[in-house]
């Protein structure tokens, strides 16, 4: 790998200028948030001439170009990552030391882009670094939010949502670009035109919408492909200031329009519980769409114009891959087809053909009421144009579907976009796509046999399975500098561009110098977390302990409830009996539940609830801890994954797409403690199932109760001496001290009947986890047991993912 300096003297001599001309001090006098700023500009600023070049032979070569649309990109820090990527993080690391500082001080600095929130966008970001390592041209194509989600802080127990002012000091990797502004519009009145044999529309008045773009760098591995993320912001069109207005002491109403304006690119996801708010999430799907399509097609018709004017339209499918990220990016297919024929002027036909041929898309849920919606009239107002060509294609729709399925209502009712009132943007993204995958084996089996049977019914031939993957130059090379260093020290660096060559740890497998050096591994990142959480905290955990994860966000199929009743139970049994000594263990969570998600924000209450209780009490606390950590980000996940020992993968089976963190965790070394659901079906198979723990219902089981007897009070009569306990503790004050009883967890449980199956999966969760605790003694076959699952992950790379989706979705 060719290093972006030519030695530690050069880099010093670069930077050192850089920041001179930046900042206007010296390095000596400038401060640290001064010196990652310039850092990271000269980073990218050496990045860009790889990006020309590699745009010229993408025109010379005529490659397809990839978009990929998504809402969320949770892209991370960026700098450690980038210098991996361009092979200069050893010289930058050694020339920052002889400046008088260290690479940690200054990527401390650097800040969490508020861009995105779960794993979807977890996903995105891996798949635009996979697509860069591939040498694929692809973009990111999202929104710059002003304010990420919102900063998550603990108060009482509670979490308390604050202001995520993630750009309060600048970006320094994002390049504003004005002269590629779009115009978006919103409401009007759509005016019909004719002259002769020829029809047209255009749309007059209107809130008009100034979409402008941002660029981030994209570094592929090995410094050979820059490609970019794009993110727009929503501007005034032009600026509507009321000077009377102003000058008459009404400062707010002066300045109402641009407020009004900006707040489409404010926040992500705005509170939809309301109309405002579901009105504000409607124009932020379509303007990031419309503007990433008009940006589409300015870029193709300037490669692809013939010598006398004319535009190849012909050659877009072949230069063009249009991929949605869930149905967020749904209006992509009616847009392109909007600019298509009213823009420029082809006929349907022909633009529906490369609409379908060009625009694919990823569903992430198996849960039929996760799938978006939105009232016709909403639509209809907001978006009176688009909603014509929604019309149109669900026309064509049903007529098709008639002719060949003849009165089957049955099936048009669950496949048709309009229905009932509501625009289905599933369905639409279904109908618009030439491919609809699933994100793990057993995700898209389901889609194919429950969420979505009718439409594989009618088009098997659309379906198939993309199972998620992560970086590992990110989450193993970066997040874990001491595991990293001793996989390479025993296999050297090809890992890190190919993670398949992880399989030659296996032999290690019998190795003790190697499963002893594991330990000092996992003890060192034990210790670095344990002193992130006592900072952010106050809890003091002891890193000779067991540290059981569970890591991601708030939802009730994700049973993180689960996972609290368990250890509320070896409390009970730990008070109950002095001789009870289970192996001491430190349960670590953290994830933001929605603003508006009460009962996933209950469950948080509940954990620092009994974390108060239990931390509080010599009797148990040297044996359990329990450990909150607050404003879950990809810094401090880098900070976690590494330390964990036990990965909580725990959702009600068939609840959960694929799941990233399992897939994280397991390449760390952390055995994963699960259900079979999403990914975990896949890692026991490549792990083995002795290197896994696996308990509670299967699928087919959980439909059986779905669909058959199932009792949450037989269930609880049952076992009333520990779970029935833990049941009853939610409303018998034992953990009321810090805010008050559980009653609303209770209902759900008791008289809404445990539509999650906790307590079904009780017993057989905390036996699985004594068994697995049980084998932690014996620590060089702990550490073989961690080792597979590290020389077994290597298939969850998103390399192999993007390296799927460009053979057979998007034909690069």
């Amino acid at each position: 790998m060719e290093n972006i300096f030519t030695s530690t003297e050069d880099f010093k001599r670069k930077y050192r200028r850089m920041v001179e001309s930046e900042v206007g001090k010296d390095f000596e006098e400038a401060d640290d948030n001064e010196r990652l700023a310039t850092l990271c500009n000269l980073v990218a600023f050496r990045s860009r001439p790889i990006h020309v070049k590699n745009d010229a032979e993408i025109l010379a070569e005529k490659k397809k170009r990839v978009y990929y649309f998504s809402l969320e990109f949770l892209i991370g820090p960026l700098l450690e990552n980038y210098l991996l990527n361009l092979g200069a993080l050893d010289t930058v690391r050694a020339g920052l030391i002889e400046m008088g500082t260290t690479l940690e001080t200054l990527a401390a600095c650097e800040v969490d882009p508020g861009l995105g929130n779960g794993g979807l966008g977890r996903l995105a970001a891996c798949f635009l670094d996979s697509m860069a390592h591939e040498g694929i041209a692809g973009y990111g194509n999202g929104m710059r939010y002003r304010y990420g989600l919102f900063k998550q802080q603990i108060v009482d127990g509670r979490q308390v949502e604050v202001t995520d002012n993630w750009l309060a000091k600048g970006y320094p990797w994002e390049v504003r670009r004005p002269e590629s502004a779009v115009e978006v519009t919103f409401g009007g009145d759509v005016v019909r035109h004719q002259e002769g044999d020829r029809c047209w529309f255009t749309l007059e008045g209107g809130e008009r919408v100034k979409a402008v773009p941002y660029d981030i760098p994209v570094v592929g591995y090995g410094g050979k492909t820059v490609n970019k993320l794009r993110i727009w912001s929503a501007e005034p069109v032009e600026e509507a200031f009321d000077l009377d207005a102003f000058n008459d002491g009404a400062y707010a109403e002066a300045s109402k329009f641009r407020t009004d304006v900006e707040a489409i690119s404010t926040i992500l996801y705005p509170n939809d519980a309301g109309e405002h708010g579901r009105i504000l999430r409607l124009k932020q799907e379509y303007l990031f769409v419309a503007a990433g399509i008009a940006s589409i097609m300015r870029t193709f018709k300037r490669e692809n114009t013939n010598a006398d004017g004319t535009v190849n339209w012909a050659a877009f499918p072949d230069r063009v891959a249009i991929h949605t990220n869930d149905t967020h990016p749904a209006l992509c297919g009616p847009e392109l087809l909007r600019v298509l024929v009213d823009e420029e002027g082809l006929d349907y036909d022909t633009a529906w053909d490369i609409v379908t041929r060009s625009v694919s898309y990823t569903n992430h849920t198996v849960l039929p009421e996760a799938l978006e919606t939105w009232p016709i009239d909403t639509f209809r107002r907001l978006l009176p144009r688009i909603y014509m060509w929604v019309e149109e294609i669900d026309r064509r729709y049903r007529e098709e579907f008639t002719q060949e399925h003849g009165d089957r209502m049955d099936l048009l009712r669950d496949t048709a976009i309009l229905w009932d009132g509501k625009v289905r943007m599933a369905n639409l993204s279904i109908i618009c796509s030439h491919s609809v995958n699933g994100v793990a084996k057993i995700h898209t089996e389901i889609l194919e046999r429950e969420v979505l049977k009718d439409f594989y019914q009618l088009t098997p031939e659309k379906f198939n399975n993309k199972t998620n993957g992560i970086s590992f130059r990110r989450f193993l090379g970066n997040a874990n500098p001491s595991y990293s260093s001793l996989i390479t020290s025993a296999i050297g660096d090809g890992w890190l561009d190919d993670a398949s060559e992880l399989r030659r740890l296996e032999a290690f497998y019998n190795d003790p110098v190697f499963l002893d050096a594991m330990s000092a591994s996992k003890l060192e990142n034990k210790q670095r977390l344990a002193a992130y959480i006592k900072d952010t905290t106050g809890v003091v955990l002891d890193t000779n302990t067991i540290f059981d994860v569970q890591v991601k966000r708030f939802h009730a199929y994700k049973r993180q409830l689960l996972n609290i009743f368990k250890v509320m139970d070896l409390y009970n049994r730990i008070i109950a009996d002095p001789g009870f000594r289970p192996v001491p263990t430190s349960f670590i969570f953290a994830g933001k539940a929605a603003q508006s998600y009460v009962f996933a924000k209950e469950v948080i209450r509940l954990i620092n609830a009994v974390a108060d209780v239990v931390n509080n009490d010599p009797r148990a606390s040297e044996l359990i801890k329990v450990a909150f950590v607050p404003n879950f980000s990809v810094s401090n996940a880098e900070l976690i994954y590494p330390a964990a020992e036990i990965s909580e993968q725990i959702s009600t089976a068939g609840m959960e797409a694929s799941g990233t963190s399992n897939m994280k965790l397991m390449a760390n070394g952390a055995i994963t403690l699960g259900t079979l659901d999403g990914a975990n079906v896949e890692i026991a198979q490549m792990a083995g199932a002795e290197n896994i723990q696996i308990f509670g219902l299967t699928v087919d089981e959980v439909e059986a109760l779905k669909n058959g007897y199932y009792l949450a009070w037989d269930v609880y009569n049952g076992d009333r001496e520990r779970l029935g306990r833990v049941v009853d503790q939610l409303v018998d004050g034992t953990y009321a001290r810090l805010s008050g009883d559980f009653s609303m967890i209770h209902d759900v449980l008791m008289h809404q009947n445990d539509a999650d199956f906790v307590l079904k999966d009780f017993r057989s969760y905390v036996d699985a986890f004594e068994c697995l605790c049980g084998k932690y003694a014996d620590k060089r076959a702990w550490n073989r047991m961690a080792l597979a699952n590290t020389a077994n992950s290597g298939f969850f790379s998103s390399d192999r993912t993007i390296r799927e989706y460009a053979e057979d979705i998007w034909h690069v």
